[in-house]
């Protein structure tokens, strides 16, 4: 028996709205923000996604051996290529995309939070 039931995935980050924006544009939904420092990307498949404004946020470092990257978001996507162009276009940065071979190439989103775009 389930003792809780996921109830969002939060980011900190700098800048919430900005963040929310850059997923919003990969992953659809609209960007909720209260004006709080709490923003929610609603409407988009999967589990809630949420942003939280956190001043001194350092990003993880990936790879480092001096820190860890706490965790990653893996995103599926039909096609690597064009789904790459689009990240980048947003604002992310390549971590891990020189193996072309692979089934997965690593990023940093604008606040430097590493993801995967991944195909099935």
């Amino acid at each position: 028996m389930a003792v809780a039931a996921l109830g969002a995935v939060v980011l900190d980050c700098p800048d919430p709205a900005a963040l929310a924006g850059f997923y919003a544009g990969l992953l659809g939904g609209k960007v909720e923000d209260g004006g709080d420092g709490w923003v929610e990307l609603t409407g988009a498949e999967g589990t809630l996604l949420a942003f939280q404004a956190a001043p001194g946020h350092v990003p993880p470092r990936w790879p480092g051996t001096d820190g860890s990257q706490q965790f990653h978001l893996d995103l599926t996507v039909p096609d690597l290529d064009a789904a790459e162009r689009e990240v980048l276009a947003r604002g992310a940065t390549v971590l891990d995309a020189e193996d072309r071979k692979r089934t997965f190439r690593v990023y940093a989103d604008p606040a430097g939070h590493p993801f995967c775009l991944c195909t099935g």
